[in-house]
């Protein structure tokens, strides 16, 4: 209940970085419109921001820097993205929930996961389905929901534990054990926690910017693939 809790709330938050705010309704009222505090053209001299023509967002450093390699280069920028954010997910459950000494093989395992696989998968994938389904109304929205979670998430956690067992070394035959007896555990994880992030992904976020999104959502799902991929 709490790793779903902190994955809803983290998709919220981060859709908040990309512009998606809840509209408020102000009162017209004489005198009832300020002065912002900050304006976007005073960005250069306020202590929160740095330079507004360096960093795209305000106050997020390199985001600009990111962007424009999203755009050069987005398959790469987004192995990247996903190396950090599963790299990230296991660091913190093996600090704050498997506990022991730091398993440095298992860290390098899973964040290389992220890089050669998770990232250049995602590009591919979402590319294809927003090109195949390319509206963000309700229906658009679910039908991509449905595919993704129906679809692409068997396929992406078998992938998963087929590379687990090659790293270490385990049988064809373990680990079509291993994938047969947790394969559904590992979907049932995710049909908890990821129809709402998605609902939010392919409504509000742009196709560029899937990534990015899911892997700060992901950070915490990550730290319990990390779990379920490393149970004996």
């Amino acid at each position: 209940m709490k790793l779903t809790t902190l994955l809803v709330f983290s998709s919220f938050f981060t859709a908040s970085a990309f512009g998606v705010s809840p509209r408020t309704s102000v009162a017209k009222s004489p005198g009832a419109f300020k002065k912002p505090a900050f304006r976007k053209d005073s960005a250069a001299t306020s202590p929160l921001f740095r330079d507004p023509t360096a960093v795209r967002g305000g106050a997020v450093p390199g985001w600009a820097a990111y962007n424009d390699q999203l755009d050069k280069n987005p398959l790469t920028a987004k192995a990247c993205t996903s190396l950090v954010g599963w790299a990230l997910g296991d660091f913190l459950a093996q600090i704050f929930i498997s506990g022991g000494p730091f398993d440095m093989q298992r860290f390098i395992t899973l964040s290389v996961f992220g890089f050669i696989y998770h990232g250049p998968s995602g590009h591919y994938f979402y590319n294809w389905l927003d090109s195949k389904i390319p509206g963000t109304e309700a229906k658009d929205v679910a039908l991509k929901v449905a595919i993704d979670q129906i679809c692409w998430c068997p396929i992406f956690m078998s992938v998963f534990f087929f590379y687990l067992g090659l790293v270490n070394g385990d049988s064809l035959s373990t680990i079509g054990s291993k994938i047969k007896n947790d394969l559904l555990s590992a979907c049932q994880g995710s049909w908890k926690v990821w129809p709402i992030v998605h609902a939010v992904n392919f409504k509000f976020i742009s196709t560029k910017h899937r990534l990015v999104f899911i892997n700060s959502v992901q950070v915490a799902f990550n730290m319990f693939l990390s779990l379920i991929g490393t149970k004996k």
